[in-house]
């Protein structure tokens, strides 16, 4: 990382790469309509996995790490990541409780989804799991070893492309037109870029809450994954395709943060 680039630059360049990765991944679905259901629960597993290993060896060890470097002790140090994962899964689960959505599978949640247009519900899902993403590539950045927000960021990009096929073709699936379904699925990543700059702006303003931010954005992906991605991939009989997608995914990204950081 270039040592001339703020980490709010850095950060919000690297949600833009997530957000284009997820473009990026619409594309295919100008050309295919449907994809296997045993595909889209292998690319399911896949993301979730990342997220796991990002939560761990990106988000909380390193958390860890920085309150001991503030002068925390062990326990002192297990205990804030601890209670900031908390919070973090907490907020998000109140965000799932009140912001309508609706899941590709599962269905609407949220208040008073039956008054907003499906496609729309579909939009807001994805800003729900896609927001923690950018928080935790915003706050690797911030950090003091920008290799964090470096790999962060790689494994989510990644992970992004087969998800912006899977939201375009779902999308599609519901009935809307193919190049209206590519442009909501490119739409979809945008929100990476704002978490990004939100994560960074709060740990750059208040250094001594780095150890706050990374747990409270693994306790966000924590719960993305356990509520939405693992159950989705596993209502249509496929869990051996996604529990074998959700090991390559933790792999990869586990040895990205070890290569990158």
């Amino acid at each position: 990382m270039n040592p001339f680039i703020s980490p709010l630059l850095a950060a919000f360049l690297g949600g833009c790469v997530a957000a284009a990765a997820t473009a990026v991944g619409t594309l295919p679905a100008l050309f295919a309509r449907t994809i296997a259901q045993r595909t889209q629960d292998t690319m399911f597993g896949f993301g979730a996995g990342v997220m796991l290993a990002a939560s761990a060896f990106s988000l909380a060890l390193p958390g860890i790490h920085a309150a001991q470097s503030h002068g925390a002790g062990p326990w002192h140090a297990g205990g804030i990541v601890a209670v900031s994962i908390l919070v973090g899964a907490s907020l998000l689960l109140l965000l799932d409780r009140i912001v309508p959505h609706e899941h590709f599978i599962k269905g609407p949640e949220g208040l008073s989804s039956q008054r907003i247009k499906r496609a729309w519900l579909f939009v807001f899902a994805i800003c729900l799991h896609n927001l923690p993403e950018g928080l935790a590539i915003g706050v690797g950045f911030a950090g003091t070893d920008t290799a964090h927000g470096l790999a962060l960021a790689t494994g989510i990009a990644i992970q992004d492309i087969p998800e912006g096929l899977v939201v375009a073709v779902a999308l599609m699936a519901a009935g809307y037109a193919r190049g209206y379904s590519v442009m909501v699925g490119m739409a979809s990543g945008l929100i990476e870029p704002v978490g990004a700059l939100i994560g960074a702006g709060v740990v750059v303003d208040f250094p001594l809450l780095l150890p706050v931010g990374l747990g409270f954005a693994a306790g966000a992906m924590l719960f993305v994954v356990s509520h939405e991605i693992i159950p989705e991939s596993h209502r249509q009989g496929h869990e051996n395709f996604a529990t074998g997608g959700l090991m390559v995914g933790f792999v990869m990204m586990m040895m990205l943060d070890t290569a990158l950081g």
